[in-house]
Formats: C-alpha cells, sequence, structure tokens
C-alpha cells in the first residue's frame, strides 16, 4: 500500500479556520438577512472601473487601462441617482500595499445606501445589526473578543471626534492637522479607546478629513461622518452624501492634488459619477463596512488571516 502524500499547507491552515469560516458564513447569511427584512435589495456592480474616487493614501491596482475598484461608492452612487432607494452589496475590494493583522490587498467590504436617510439613521440602523450578529454568533447580546466583552445591548457609545481629541490627545483637531499629526494620534492615543465595552461611534470629523461627506448645517467645519469601532479596531465609515456639484468637484480637485503631492499615481476624472451628480442626486447616505474586521470581532481572531481563505 503506498503511502499517502503528505497534506500541503493550503489544506493544513483551511483545517486550522474551519470552524472560523463555518462562522463567517453564517454571519454573512445573517447580514443578508437583516438587510433583506428591512426592505434593502442587493446589488452588484463592476470589479474593474474606470476611475476610482482620488483619496489620499489609497492605491486601487491598475488592471490594464481600467483599475481594480478600492470601493464600489461611485458606482452605487449611480444606482441612487438612476432612483435605486434602499440597496447594499456584498464584495472584493482591492488596495495595494495594505498587509498586515487587519489590512489585505484583496477584503471583503459590505456597503449599503439609503436615499432619504442621514448619518443618524445609519447609526442606528448600523447598531440594530450588531445586536442582530451577536445574537447569531453567541445567542447572547454580548460577546468576548481577545478577553474583553463586548455588550452589544448597551446603548452605544457616540462621541465626537473634538471630544475624542481633547479627551485621550489632549488637543484639538485643528492642532493636529496643523502639526500634521491628525492620523498619528488616531492611531497612537484615539482608536485603542474606542470601542471598549460596547460599540463607539466617533462622528463628526472635520471637514478636510471627508471628501465625500456632506457639510453640517449648523457647523461647516465639521462633516457628517462616522466610523464604528469594536475593540479599538475601526469597522466602518459612514456618512450622509455630499450632492453639491460645485462642491464635489472642488473637493475632488484637492484630493487629486493631494495625492500628486504625495506622489501616488494620478487617476482620471470619475466623468459619469460627476455627470450624475450634476445632474442632480437625492439626498442620501451610505457605510462601508469591512467584512473581514467584523467576523474577526465576532470569532474572536486576532489576525485576518484567520478569517480568510490564505493566498495560493
Amino acid at each position: 500500500m503506498l503511502n499517502a502524500s503528505p497534506k500541503p499547507d493550503c489544506i493544513y491552515q483551511l483545517e486550522q479556520i474551519k470552524a472560523r469560516l463555518l462562522l463567517r458564513a453564517g454571519l454573512i447569511s445573517s447580514i443578508r438577512q437583516y438587510f433583506d427584512t428591512d426592505g434593502f435589495i442587493e446589488v452588484e456592480t463592476p470589479l474593474m472601473i474606470k476611475a476610482p474616487a482620488p483619496e489620499e493614501f489609497i492605491e486601487a491596482p491598475q488592471a490594464g487601462g481600467m483599475f481594480m475598484r478600492t470601493s464600489p461608492e461611485l458606482q452605487m452612487k449611480l444606482m441612487l441617482a438612476a432612483g435605486f432607494e434602499k440597496i447594499y452589496q456584498l464584495g472584493a475590494c482591492f488596495r495595494e500595499g495594505e498587509f498586515g493583522r487587519k489590512h489585505r490587498p484583496e477584503f471583503t467590504m459590505l456597503e449599503w445606501y439609503h436615499s432619504g436617510a442621514d448619518y443618524n439613521a445609519l447609526l442606528d440602523f448600523t447598531a440594530g445589526m450588531l445586536r442582530h450578529l451577536a445574537l447569531y454568533a453567541a445567542g447572547s447580546s454580548a460577546i468576548s473578543y481577545q478577553g474583553h466583552v463586548i455588550d452589544f445591548s448597551i446603548e452605544p457609545e457616540i462621541i465626537t471626534v473634538r471630544d475624542a481629541f481633547r479627551r485621550f490627545a489632549g488637543t484639538t483637531p485643528e492642532a493636529a492637522m496643523e502639526a500634521d499629526q491628525f492620523d498619528e494620534l488616531m492611531v497612537t492615543r484615539i482608536e485603542p479607546e474606542l470601542g471598549r465595552g460596547r460599540p463607539t461611534f466617533l462622528k463628526d470629523y472635520p471637514g478636510a478629513r471627508s471628501a465625500l461627506a456632506r457639510l453640517k448645517q449648523n457647523d461647516h467645519t465639521v462633516a457628517e461622518r462616522w466610523e464604528l469601532y469594536l475593540a479599538g479596531i475601526e469597522i466602518a465609515n459612514a456618512y450622509s452624501e455630499l450632492i453639491d456639484p460645485a462642491e464635489q468637484s472642488a473637493r475632488f480637485k484637492e484630493a487629486a492634488a493631494a495625492r500628486e503631492r504625495g506622489g501616488y499615481r494620478p487617476y482620471p476624472p470619475p466623468v459619469e459619477f460627476l455627470q450624475a451628480i450634476n445632474a442632480g442626486m437625492p439626498e442620501s447616505s451610505g457605510c462601508a463596512l469591512g467584512i473581514d474586521r467584523l467576523i474577526m470581532i465576532f470569532t474572536d481572531a486576532d489576525d485576518i488571516a484567520q478569517v480568510k481563505m490564505p493566498l495560493v
């Protein structure tokens, strides 16, 4: 009798994470159920696009004369302009140079848009989804992540960026941006304190840090934007959509100039999106949520490699 060949490493790795991958599948099914029950429809937009949004620090991989999407955002907003009202999408996105415990160059994004809703409505909807997922994953409203309990039955913490900088960094967002320390302080001083024991929604980002978000009517220095944190990990980014054509064009030009100063690859203008916003887009809001990071939280994993199929 011939000896069986040894298992290849990829099979061994899959066996080690099988339980998490099975729970991942169940959680994604539960997400779909939550959206479908609320009247959303699932949509699919292209992986290859003509032009990404000109975001600083984010590089879209090239694919011939096109780009692999870093997000389905602009394409889903075209659907809003065409009259779709409540849409969501689960799918792969791509970003060059992102590899680590919480990053992969290919990752899974959940993105949704709601015509007629603002960022506060999305916050309530997202908090409800987290409670729904906790009940599926743990059979209760509380889960354990890396030795710490996160209780989703507790009202989430809602804190403004200004208050977070004052409380955890002893400064203001304006001073941090002036000193070119905004991102550094966010990563080292603020983010580790968020989402401890319950979800945290960090809201009202500086307008300069919100290229596609609408500014608050009563305070034009900040945008109607929030990010969700669980156990110090950023999970989602949401905002009320900017629909002013002139303001959007100006912000895209500023973002393109920032990319050029940083030595990033230039992108062609997103012509169809700009045409759509000029023709008129409805007031709406949208959210992008990192599925892999969310699965990490709900399966008590400390590395994305534990919740995704290995790169083979």
